[in-house]
């Protein structure tokens, strides 16, 4: 394994960035399990476009408020899915407000009203509509393939979400699976929350993670489970660094396999 002290190793990174072909990188995962930090942390090390596809949900969530759909008309909520053009871009130098990405809806950029109470409050039932997720899966892989063979502003893209790996990009070259014990995770969200000035007893918090996996893991479309071929990084009890450098290696061996097939044909 990598160590984490080749993780700032930026001749080491560069190369492995440049040699993934298509450059995408899927994680998957349930909640609080820690893959959007490592996706960020490896999009950055990278110089690849980090991309949380939750925020495709939340676009159309926003869009349905904006323009006055009822969140309860599916047949709605879907016909405007399909209809509206969403793209995520990389912060641009003048942005120093704290994103990650920019969201642009119809060339507006969202990304903070998609962050909105209101849309907290509806995206759920949003993103649980199947032509919801049917227009989404399309314009995600859309964008990866885009990044991914190097015609936009990174050379490269990390997607995280639940069903990359198994759906959007069952055939990206590298697919990992973060993962830690649930008990981890609701601790973690519970000192989140706490942060947050939201003071939920830790059993509660708990009990709804599990309920949560449940729901995630059983739906019947799209539901959250490892790819065969994902590499599962359990970080229960490690520290981001030492997962990212997990990451990394992943990585390597990736790309070590790619470079063997490509001398083979």
């Amino acid at each position: 394994m990598i160590q984490a002290a080749h993780v700032h190793q930026p001749d080491l990174l560069d190369e492995l960035g440049a040699q993934l072909h298509p450059a995408i990188i899927a994680i998957d995962g349930p909640a609080a399990s820690g893959k959007s930090t490592v996706g960020f942390r490896l999009a950055n090390a990278l110089d690849y476009l980090f991309f949380d596809t939750g925020v495709m949900y939340r676009a159309v969530t926003w869009a349905a408020l904006a323009r006055g759909v009822a969140i309860d008309d599916e047949t709605a909520i879907g016909a405007l899915a399909h209809a509206i053009t969403i793209d995520i871009l990389p912060p641009q130098p003048n942005q120093h407000d704290g994103r990650h990405t920019t969201v642009l809806v119809d060339g507006e950029d969202v990304t903070w009203l998609i962050r909105a109470p209101e849309v907290d409050r509806n995206v759920s039932a949003v993103s649980a509509y199947p032509e919801v997720r049917t227009a989404m899966t399309a314009k995600q892989r859309a964008i990866a393939q885009r990044y991914g063979r190097g015609d936009a502003e990174k050379r490269g893209i990390v997607m995280v979400g639940r069903d990359i790996g198994t759906v959007v990009m069952p055939d990206a070259p590298l697919k990992l699976y973060v993962d830690a014990a649930p008990e981890e995770r609701a601790r973690r969200r519970h000192q989140e929350l706490a942060k947050q000035g939201k003071h939920i007893p830790y059993a509660e918090v708990l009990a709804d993670m599990v309920r949560r996996d449940r729901i995630d893991s059983e739906r019947p479309l799209s539901p959250l489970r490892r790819a065969a071929d994902a590499i599962r990084i359990d970080n229960s009890t490690q520290t981001a660094e030492d997962t990212l450098a997990q990451a990394i290696d992943a990585l390597r061996t990736a790309v070590d396999a790619s470079l063997v097939q490509q001398d083979r044909n």
